[in-house]
């Protein structure tokens, strides 16, 4: 096997194509497998624009692709999956049946550790490193949008009937309720992003469109459009005026659900549930299989999944001081958070300290606007 390295934007127009025939050939029956958008070579190529640091390790037998391996690496050795904090998905794509070594793998990219946070399952040679696994809702539409409805009514039928009727007083109070599954307007993505900065504050958390790399990095997925990858912005409106919007990657077959976000003027109504509905529509309609939610758990998930897949966390090492002080300062971390998440009798209290620390600091940036 023979392992080269190099620069995104250095990859061959071949090697881009085996790429993404093994992301096609990829069927697996319990989830999107390698079909993943956060998998594809445009997503790596966009982070590449975006981070200095991205690599792509090619992996051949007899001189022909076999794997491929996007990363971030530090100088000192550290790596990461690439796109590490906003990618729902992250491994190697490879040729159906294709094995490889992973401390190999490492040695060849110059890694001490290489750090993942949502691992696609089938990834067996990097099983060693995996510290905990969870579930990411997904919601079936490849048997067609009515056939969705009806597990839903069969699952959460109060659920579905408060939607539908939330769905009906948004039009009643704002206008004639309007869906745009393939938005093109830029304004809109402005919005979207301008919303989930407020909701980003609202409840404490860190605001990731403050990061430059990532508004970048949307900016960079929305303008990307070719047969099998683009990135998709769904608008929903209300009297032509937006009131939820969603923005994600998307290949032939899975849409990655990324960043929802809706204006709080019409919270009451849900708009972010009519949306996600209106998406599982659109996509059916467009011969899509699954929409995929991401880890985490929110109720929201919960009441639109069909079943879920797997994700797992961890670190790959190889012997190196390097790896062993890394995984020493990030373990404490993923624990706590780990915790937190699993146990609510934690996180409902954390969760209520952060939104409160929220609303301080939307007073004080209001109050002292200079400074913020």
């Amino acid at each position: 096997m023979d392992i080269s390295v190099c620069r995104p934007g250095e990859l061959t127009a071949a090697d881009r194509a085996a790429w993404t025939a093994f992301q096609d050939r990829s069927r697996p029956p319990a989830g999107p497998g390698l079909a993943n958008p956060f998998l594809s070579p445009e997503f790596a190529l966009a982070v590449g624009r975006t981070r200095r640091d991205t690599r792509i390790a090619v992996l051949r037998e007899g001189g022909v692709p076999a794997a491929f391996f996007p990363f971030q690496r530090t100088a000192a050795g550290v790596g990461r999956a690439v796109g590490l904090g906003v990618s729902d998905c992250q491994g190697v794509v490879h040729r159906p049946g294709f094995r490889w070594d992973a401390r190999e793998l490492l040695r060849a990219c110059g890694l001490a550790v290489w750090e993942f946070d949502h691992l696609i399952e089938g990834q067996e040679p990097f099983a060693d490193g995996v510290s905990a696994s969870f579930p990411s809702p997904v919601i079936d539409v490849g048997r067609g949008y009515e056939a969705y409805l009806e597990r839903l009514r069969a699952s959460s039928p109060g659920f579905l009937k408060s939607t539908l009727a939330k769905e009906r007083r948004l039009g009643r109070r704002a206008g004639e309720v309007t869906y745009v599954h393939d938005e093109r307007d830029p304004a809109v993505l402005r919005t979207l992003m301008r919303w989930k900065s407020a909701q980003y504050r609202r409840t404490g958390r860190s605001d990731r469109f403050a990061q430059p790399w990532i508004t970048d990095l949307v900016h960079q997925l929305f303008h990307t459009r070719n047969d099998g990858f683009r990135g998709q912005l769904s608008v929903l409106y209300a009297g032509g005026r937006p009131v939820a919007a969603h923005f994600g990657p998307r290949t032939g077959r899975v849409l990655s659900s990324w960043f929802p976000a809706y204006d709080p003027e019409y919270g009451a109504f849900s708009p972010g549930l009519v949306l996600h509905l209106r998406m599982a529509e659109g996509s059916a309609a467009q011969g899509l299989e699954l929409i995929d939610l991401g880890r985490g758990a929110k109720r929201y998930k919960d009441e639109l999944k069909t079943r879920e897949i797997t994700v797992s966390e961890g670190w790959v090492t190889r012997p190196h001081p390097v790896a062993a002080g890394h995984r020493a300062r990030r373990a404490p971390v993923r624990a706590l958070r780990n915790t937190v998440l699993a146990r609510p009798g934690l996180f409902k209290p954390t969760d209520r300290i952060l939104r409160e620390f929220g609303r301080i600091r939307s007073r004080s940036r209001r109050s002292h606007p200079r400074d913020s």
